[in-house]
């Protein structure tokens, strides 16, 4: 069955030639394709005779058609035409697929941009939602700290006080247990009078409110403390002489080295 001719008339290159240029490529298309059959028919033939040659000049047959096939492959492609408009026609058609693609890579680009923007958009929505958390765990880590100084300030304050008030409280129970002894061990000189006029009724009454023990010592205490440099105090009728005496013989009180009349708490540090 012979076969159908190949045309061009569904070929969109075809419509944008002449008819003179149409009848041209044609008649090339029909040359190309009859020397393609012929091409054919040698191909079956050489199969069939390629067939019946010895297995000893097999090896040469085939580097002969390796050569052959080196040849063909370093020669150039011709083209099917030269006519110019045929050329111009196949270009056009060539630039319009071409156009195509590129319109088909220009939409997936702007796809892609499309999709890279909204990507960028969540990132710096997650990016600006991070650093509100951030800000907010570190103004809630400043104002933690600031309330743990301010209780730990607290605290100090606190256990400053409880000691003061211990102190305060251990010095209340020093003086009173002072006390105690001074009264029990040295009474008031009203006391000793008293107990002495029972043996000589002679003895008259003290003129003055004499300063039992416990007081002078309190005054020399204090004078100390309140007036460092100069922490004399000055004796006047109501300091008894038996007890000025006792001080200053037991080291507990040293007079003034210019006047008699004044004694301060000796220095037991």
């Amino acid at each position: 069955m012979a076969e159908a001719p190949f045309t061009f008339d569904q070929s969109p290159r075809v419509d944008m030639c002449s008819d003179a240029a149409k009848a041209e490529i044609l008649d090339e298309c029909e040359e190309v394709f009859s020397q393609l059959q012929k091409l054919q028919n040698m191909i079956i033939s050489s199969d069939t005779e390629a067939c019946d040659v010895e297995r000893s000049e097999t090896p040469d047959y085939l580097n002969a058609l390796a050569a052959e096939l080196d040849q063909l492959k370093q020669m150039e492609p011709k083209l099917i035409s030269t006519n110019p408009e045929i050329l111009a026609a196949v270009g056009m058609d060539e630039l319009k697929t071409l156009d195509s693609q590129l319109d088909m890579v220009v939409s997936y680009q702007e796809t892609k941009r499309e999709s890279l923007r909204e990507s960028l958009r969540r990132e710096k929505l997650w990016l600006k939602e991070k650093k509100q958390v951030l800000n907010a765990v570190t103004d809630q880590v400043e104002a933690e700290r600031l309330e743990n100084d301010k209780l730990s300030e607290n605290s100090k304050l606190q256990g400053m006080k409880r000691k003061i008030k211990k102190m305060k409280d251990y010095q209340a129970t020093l003086m009173e247990t002072l006390s105690e002894l001074l009264e029990e061990h040295f009474p008031g000189p009203k006391q000793v009078r008293a107990t002495t006029g029972r043996k000589k009724t002679t003895t008259a009454e003290p003129e003055v409110d004499l300063l039992p023990l416990s007081e002078v010592l309190e005054l020399l205490t204090n004078k100390t403390l309140e007036t460092p440099h100069e922490p004399y105090v000055t004796m006047d009728d109501r300091f008894w002489t038996p007890y000025v005496e006792m001080l200053l013989r037991y080291g507990i009180a040293t007079r003034h080295s210019e006047d008699h009349t004044k004694i301060r708490l000796e220095s037991f540090y």
